[in-house]
Formats: structure tokens, C-alpha cells, sequence
């Protein structure tokens, strides 16, 4: 039983550990990252 539980902490550990390793983008860099997009798109239908 002790060893069950163990492996609940440990896996519980692991997957906070990578799920708060994850980069995540700001408001900020998602509308950059869109305005971008778009200018590209207007640029390539211009062509």
C-alpha cells in the first residue's frame, strides 16, 4: 500500500513539474504573433 502511494506522489510530482514548464505567450506576443500573420498574408496576395 505504501508503495502505491509513493507512486501517486511521484507521478503527481512529474506532472506539475513539466506542466509548469511549458512557455506559455502573453497577450503581448499573441497579437504580435497575429499582426504578423496578417501583414504576411496581405503581403503575399498583393504578389
Amino acid at each position: 500500500m505504501r508503495k502505491l502511494s509513493y507512486l501517486f506522489t511521484v507521478l503527481f510530482a512529474a506532472s506539475i513539474l513539466f506542466t509548469s514548464c511549458r512557455e506559455e505567450k502573453s497577450t503581448g506576443e499573441k497579437v504580435e504573433d497575429a499582426v504578423e500573420e496578417v501583414a504576411d498574408d496581405v503581403e503575399d496576395a498583393v504578389d
